[in-house]
């Protein structure tokens, strides 16, 4: 995976007054925190930062956080708060990763192909999981998951199971789970209801169950 670039500084003092005078010039406060790591503040520069996020998969990409007097540092952005009505970031967490050590992440999902069952037989593709979960070194982290759904015929499914292997890359989620469906656009109509449908189906459900009582 192609890493970015970001630079930080190091942030003196804590709280919302410090947060506050710190947006007043730009910047957006941080924070840098990895396993067995004391968390450390920093600040980066808010257009940058908003650049950043608008051109990458926030949850799966490594970025290269180059503090200033000490150099770059891989990490991946864990939390991004956001301001509640204006484009742009109020707070931002960093994760330190490295090499050796295995990270969990979200990966989206892409579907490629148009199913037979949609151009064939007038069904709708139905993508109900846009993300998977993987475990991996941060060497091995996917740009995302593509998934072929042209061979899916009406009715039939593509799960986390049929997602194709990848070295060095263990997914997390149920393997029952489905990522993809071809379903039909209506239900079948009803040969023994009327014109006026709609309430037929209830009171034909509440006189069964009438009878079985």
């Amino acid at each position: 995976m192609a890493k970015v670039n970001l630079g930080a500084a190091p942030r003196q003092g804590a709280g919302k007054g410090v947060a506050r005078k710190l947006r007043s010039t730009g910047r957006v406060p941080a924070v840098l925190y990895g396993h067995g790591e004391d968390p450390r503040p920093l600040s980066v520069n808010a257009h940058d930062l908003g650049l950043l996020i608008g051109s990458i998969s926030v949850d799966n990409t490594i970025v290269t956080l180059d503090i200033e007097g000490e150099g770059p540092q891989d990490v991946l952005l864990r939390d991004v708060q956001m301001h509640p009505y204006k484009p742009e970031a109020l707070h931002v967490d960093f994760f330190h990763v490295h090499g050796d050590e295995k990270v969990h992440v979200k990966v989206p999902v892409r579907l490629t192909g148009t199913p037979v069952g949609v151009h064939t037989d007038g069904g709708v593709l139905d993508h109900v999981l846009y993300e998977v979960d993987v475990e991996c070194l941060p060497a091995n982290i996917p740009d995302a998951i593509e998934i072929d759904v042209s061979g899916l015929g009406m009715g039939e499914s593509v799960r986390v199971s049929e997602i194709p292997a990848r070295d060095g890359v263990k997914f997390l989620q149920d393997g029952d789970l489905p990522i993809a469906s071809v379903v039909g656009t209506h239900r079948p109509a009803d040969d023994t209801a009327g014109t006026d449908t709609a309430p037929a189906e209830p009171e034909v459900l509440r006189a069964r169950k009438t009878d079985e009582e």
